[in-house]
């Protein structure tokens, strides 16, 4: 099985706001950047939609290691927070799960691959956590002259 890293990062400008995200796919050697992003959202989604869209760029079953600064993200499976809000029927201690169609989504693409969560540090010396928010806040800046 193919062993593929992902870098990932999320932004926001205004929460609600503007928002993009970013990743990186790295296998053997070669880098492929992926960035996109919404008129009206989170940081929490644009976090979400940037694992799912490097998640949805890899072509067969891989083992992928997912580099994330979203502890939203990645304690929901270091945490098994997941599971948990599966049992309850997508329900916390606070009620609903917020952004359910994204984590529905994510956890049907964690059926095909073989995925490890690491929690890197945000907006510090990671190189590849930095170009990830780069591309996010660079898709929010594109995002906001398109608008006016």
């Amino acid at each position: 099985m193919k062993q593929i890293i992902l870098y990932t990062d999320g932004a926001c400008s205004g929460n609600p706001g503007v928002g993009g995200w970013g990743s990186i796919l790295m296998y053997n050697g070669r880098e492929k950047e992926l960035s996109g992003s919404e008129e009206m959202t989170t940081n929490n989604r644009m976090e979400l939609m940037a694992v799912i869209k490097g998640l949805e760029a890899i072509k067969e079953s891989c083992q992928v290691d997912v580099y994330s600064d979203s502890a939203y993200v990645v304690n929901a499976f270091l945490q098994d927070w997941i599971s948990k809000w599966k049992a309850n029927g997508w329900k916390t201690t606070k009620g609903k799960v917020l952004n359910l169609d994204l984590w529905q989504s994510l956890c049907s693409l964690l059926e095909k691959h073989e995925v490890t969560w690491h929690k890197v540090k945000g907006h510090a010396d990671n190189e590849y956590n930095n170009r990830c928010d780069a591309l996010a806040r660079w898709e929010i800046e594109k995002l906001k002259k398109a608008i006016i």
